[in-house]
Parts: C-alpha cells; sequence; structure tokens
C-alpha cells in the first residue's frame, strides 16, 4: 500500500509499506493494505512505524491525524522528523 508521511512544510516520507503503526487518542492502530477507511486523529510526541518487508521506518509526530483510504495511508502530522536516518 502507498503510504506518506507529511509535515506543512515537507513530505517526510513516501512510499510502499506492508503496515502502519500509529497511536490515537483511544490506542494504537495498526493498517494493513485493504483496512477500511478511517480518520483518525494522532497523539502528541509518539511514533508512527512504517514496515517494508524486513525494514522498519519510525517518524516522531507531534501531533495531527492519520488517514486511511483505498489509495493507501497518509500521516498528516503538524510537525514529523524521521528517527535514526
Amino acid at each position: 500500500m502507498r503510504v506518506a508521511v507529511v509535515s506543512p512544510e515537507r513530505e517526510v516520507w513516501s512510499g510502499e509499506a506492508d503496515m502502519v503503526i500509529a497511536r490515537t487518542p483511544d490506542g494504537e492502530i495498526g493498517v494493513l493494505a485493504g483496512h477500511t477507511p478511517l480518520l483518525g486523529v494522532l497523539t502528541e510526541g509518539q511514533t508512527v512505524r512504517i514496515k517494508t518487508g524486513t525494514r522498519e521506518i519510525a517518524a516522531e509526530v507531534d501531533g495531527g491525524f492519520v488517514s486511511v483510504s483505498k489509495d493507501g495511508v497518509s500521516i498528516l502530522a503538524e510537525k514529523a522528523d524521521l528517527i535514526g536516518t
């Protein structure tokens, strides 16, 4: 599935992924291809994890939204930075 992590300043990361894990006020969610569409609020100061095969990409986000559609997953963060790159 197509995944994009964006902030108002720039696109932080985009590409194909197998799974996205994000924390919302209601708890942690895992999104796989074919997931039911949803729009959720991201918890501030958390890490979004993106799994691509054997690789895991982590982005620290400071608030924003996670949007899941038939086209993929968008992480729309107020502030986002990749961790460990």
